[in-house]
């Protein structure tokens, strides 16, 4: 299977735990998303599917994506874990390739109050399948035709989500507010803020600023009590537990090179504009 690896762990562990094996194709460096002009030639005759992942909020490139797919014969599962409510082309995350995956983990823009997720699809053939391998496979109750898992959302965490809901869109168009404040404030000084395509409506999970002495900004914001957080300081490709699959270093040069100058800043619905400017003024006594 196809993906990034430029993604949190989950996404190629998925793969993995199949018995599967992730193939990985570079990112654009702007966006951070599986580019999609290297994908085809990464394809072979044992490839299944691509998973894009829409990383920190924003679509990746899907019309491309899905040409490719439905040229090879491929599933097009979606990672749509950071980007519940962003939309691409008008389209809403999750529910452009066969599958669309949620993720409701506490820190996403709509969190439960533990883990847990959703699985998006118009295939009836899909969703009956869904269905039956989060119940450990089985239909009837205790009558198992394939090896499934316990993947049901419990009960309270649903009415969370369910009570949170409502407020979502409102919570993403306050991060889109921040985003466009940082833009502003932080002009004019050398890092590269998000780019967001034109087609895409970004929400912005994480707000990912970008520049060569990332290390020394993050001590010297964290001195001001200012959080931040790296996501991701090792490509996938680079990780240990994926060493048999062959990379090294240099192999997806756009990946390596944003795990190596990306750094979140906060971005969360009640941050003020006060605290965005004090974020911004750290940021300038540094860079």
């Amino acid at each position: 299977m196809i993906t990034t690896p430029f993604t949190f762990f989950a996404t190629a562990g998925s793969i993995s735990r199949l018995g599967a094996k992730p193939v990985f194709v570079d990112i654009e460096i702007g966006t951070y998303n599986i580019d999609p002009e290297r994908i085809e030639e990464k394809i072979t005759d044992k490839t299944r599917a691509i998973m894009p992942v829409h990383l920190y909020g924003q679509c990746a490139n899907m019309d491309p994506i899905l040409k490719v797919a439905k040229d090879h014969g491929l599933y097009v599962i979606e990672d749509a874990a950071q980007a519940i409510g962003s939309r691409y082309k008008g389209r809403n995350a999750g529910s452009i390739g066969n599958i669309g995956c949620l993720s409701f983990f506490p820190t996403k823009n709509l969190g439960g109050y533990g883990d847990g997720g959703m699985v998006l699809t118009d295939d009836d053939a899909l969703a009956e399948k869904i269905r039956i391998l989060r119940v450990h496979g089985s239909k009837p109750k205790y009558y198992h035709s394939v090896i499934g898992i316990n993947g049901r959302l419990d009960a309270i965490q649903a009415s969370i989500l369910l009570a949170k809901l409502k407020y979502l869109d409102k919570w993403n168009e306050a991060r889109r507010e921040n985003a466009k404040n940082y833009n502003t404030l932080l002009s004019g000084i050398d890092i590269a803020v998000p780019y967001v395509e034109e087609f895409n409506y970004h929400i912005y999970h994480q707000y990912v600023i970008r520049l060569q002495k990332r290390e020394e900004l993050r001590e010297s914001l964290s001195k001001a009590g200012i959080g931040t957080e790296i996501y991701y300081p090792v490509p996938l490709h680079l990780q240990k537990c994926f060493e048999d699959l062959g990379y090294k270093p240099g192999d997806m040069p756009s990946a390596e090179k944003a795990s190596h100058e990306t750094l979140a800043l906060p971005v969360y619905p009640e941050l003020t504009r006060q605290q965005q400017e004090y974020i911004a003024k750290s940021i300038k006594e540094t860079v």
